[in-house]
């Protein structure tokens, strides 16, 4: 197909050879290829050159259509030239909230988000060069991420208790971890495997909470109906996840003491990825977290360190 526009353009086979690099032999061949295929004849041949037989002449504009959307089909995946694509797990949260930072600082980047359920495809993605990088908490136990894959722990996010009005803590200033032992927190979100199901396992196990995963998870707006109506049922919500809710439902947000789970969102990305935006993005999420004090926190002891 380029052979062909070449030539339609030079209107000579040999000029077209000589742009395009190749022998006047292999130009010839190529077009008679074409033309087999085609079932028609493209040129017609005169004493000045070769000119576009009436076939030729209505199948040019298609020809160069082709080879545009060829183009920008290519260039859709070339590192440096394609947008810089970023997996987050919810579009409501940290991340996401991150990634609107970035935008906002670098606007002259190409930014896709998107959604992964599990950290194998996330991974699997970042491996493939499908996605450029993803945020996720890493390494959970028992899957250690591929010698291909780095890793930087970015934002410690604390979580927050959010109870309705009718909760037994709904008017306290903050809640220790201790004084959440007996109280019935329901989180439907949780995926048994995933790499927050494996964070919360922890928190139970080292704090004896009672964390309940069950039912159909319906959204958040659906959890926030539930928890609203409902005295004996809070959950757990970061702190830096976006939330709105109807002012009828008199939600709480009760900050978490003594120690303050951290949920450790870290960015992974492939160690050869040449996408130049990925490095503006880690230096701006080194800039955006730093100074973050751990003291007085909790994490699995699996969390990537700072």
């Amino acid at each position: 197909m380029r052979t062909f526009v070449a030539v339609a353009d030079a209107g000579q086979f040999q000029e077209a050879a000589a742009e395009l690099g190749i022998t006047q032999q292999a130009v010839s061949k190529r077009v008679a290829a074409l033309e087999r295929t085609l079932g028609v004849r493209l040129f017609t041949r005169t004493p000045r050159g070769s000119g576009l037989s009436i076939d030729g002449q209505a199948f040019l504009p298609h020809a160069r259509e082709l080879l545009r959307v060829a183009e920008r089909a290519a260039t859709s995946v070339r590192a440096g030239r394609r947008p810089l694509r970023v997996d987050v797990i919810a579009s409501r949260g940290a991340a996401t909230g991150l990634m609107r930072a970035f935008h906002r600082a670098h606007p002259e980047i190409d930014l896709d988000v998107v959604m992964l359920l599990d950290i194998e495809t996330a991974v699997a993605a970042v491996r493939s060069g499908t996605i450029d990088a993803s945020f996720r908490a890493v390494a959970a136990p028992g899957r250690p991420l591929p010698e291909d894959i780095a890793a930087v722990r970015v934002l410690d996010e604390p979580l927050q208790l959010l109870t309705g009005p009718g909760h037994a803590l709904a008017s306290a200033r903050s809640v220790t971890m201790d004084g959440l032992a007996g109280h019935r927190i329901w989180m439907p979100g949780i995926v048994p495997g995933s790499e927050w199901g494996a964070y919360y396992d922890d928190l139970v196990a080292a704090f004896g909470l009672t964390i309940e995963a069950t039912g159909p998870n319906f959204g958040s707006d659906a959890l926030l109906d539930t928890i609203a109506d409902t005295p004996a049922l809070a959950t757990f919500m970061g702190g830096r996840t976006r939330l709105v809710w109807p002012a009828g439902h008199g939600l709480r947000l009760i900050p978490v003491t003594d120690p303050t789970p951290v949920y450790p969102h870290a960015l992974l990305w492939h160690r050869d990825n040449p996408n130049p935006a990925l490095a503006t993005l880690r230096a701006h999420l080194t800039a955006a977290t730093a100074g973050q004090d751990t003291a007085g926190t909790w994490t699995p002891d699996w969390v990537i360190p700072r």
